[in-house]
């Protein structure tokens, strides 16, 4: 009840995408192996701004 107005951090945010991404990308491997790795390199970036985050 007390977490609900509570806002996502950065890291939160960009870790929901990054689910989203993979979870995309997941789909797109069952009918076209391109457009599925392309989605991957896109959640590859969005892994690396994490860890860029969790490191400072």
């Amino acid at each position: 009840m007390f977490g609900l107005f509570k806002k996502k951090s950065e890291v939160e945010k960009l870790n929901d995408e990054y689910k989203k991404l993979m979870g995309e990308a997941h789909q797109l491997w069952k009918t076209n192996r391109r457009a599925g790795d392309e989605k991957v390199a896109e959640a590859e970036i969005i892994l690396k701004k994490i860890d860029e985050l969790q490191a400072k």
